[in-house]
């Protein structure tokens, strides 16, 4: 009889008997409430969450190479005051085993604050699944990565295994550290120990804050990885010319020599 009551109250009241859809959602199996466009509402994570069953980072067997995400945190008047574009990877040693996780760009909620001399940013997956923090400090003409915080909390990596939460921490750091009003900028690997069980790598990254001018980045500085791999092959390849040179070099005077000796004989 109630259903009867709420079918006939929404059929003539529309959109005013809406607290009859939600009784009709209640007690009759397969009823969904749907948007005007048609979409099933809520989305699916809140649909998980319903159902005792939230967003799990999954941790993978084998490394990939993780999604470059491009993340900016801006001050209250609307001016970047912090802007990382980087790949994200969190290696989990566990069982005398190492696992792999990405951190998916399209799913980060980024947060943190924008001081004169810190500021702070945070990347969040959904339901906390995961986070990592960058706390930059300015002093004098540089500013660098004082502390970075990470925190994993993926499904268990087997079936008897019970839910575990990895947990890192950098603290009183100068990582990254530049020229205010530059970027940092690394295409090499960049492995960070957060602790015994967690490690993050990040490749490649490109950093700057406080002095963002236009709100973009400035002039490059490179990593010593990224300068090493660079000058490395040059000096090498200087060095082993240099070599071929004392080489025939001393090729030519010592058959000078011999024939000078030829010539008095």
């Amino acid at each position: 009889m109630a259903i009867l009551v709420c079918l006939l109250t929404t059929m003539l009241k529309g959109h005013r008997g809406g607290w009859c859809l939600f009784f009709l959602a209640a007690v009759i199996p397969g009823v969904h409430f749907q948007s005007a466009n048609g979409s099933i509402q809520p989305a699916l994570d809140s649909e998980l969450h319903a159902k005792g069953r939230i967003y799990q980072p999954v941790l993978q067997p084998s490394e990939t190479t993780p999604q470059i995400g491009k993340y900016v945190r801006k001050d209250p008047k609307g001016k970047p005051c912090i802007r990382i574009t980087m790949g994200a990877e969190f290696l989990v040693t566990e069982n005398k085993k190492t696992w792999y996780f990405d951190l998916d760009p399209s799913r980060v909620e980024v947060s943190g604050y924008c001081g004169k001399e810190e500021a702070l940013l945070s990347l969040t997956l959904p339901y906390n699944g995961a986070s990592l923090q960058f706390k930059f400090k300015k002093e004098k003409n540089v500013f660098y990565v004082i502390e970075m915080n990470a925190h994993l909390s993926p499904m268990p990596v087997c079936k008897d295994c019970s839910n575990k939460t990895y947990k890192g921490v950098l603290a009183h750091e100068k990582l990254f550290k530049t020229a205010n009003g530059r970027s940092f900028t690394c295409n090499s690997e960049n492995l960070l120990l957060m602790s015994s069980e967690l490690k993050i790598k990040l490749v490649p990254v490109k950093m700057q804050a406080f002095d963002l001018s236009q709100g973009q980045y400035g002039k490059e500085v490179e990593c010593w990885a990224d300068y090493n791999k660079r000058i490395i092959p040059i000096v090498i390849g200087a060095a082993v010319v240099c070599l071929i040179l004392i080489i025939v070099m001393s090729f030519l005077v010592v058959r000078d020599r011999r024939r000078d000796g030829y010539e008095r004989i």
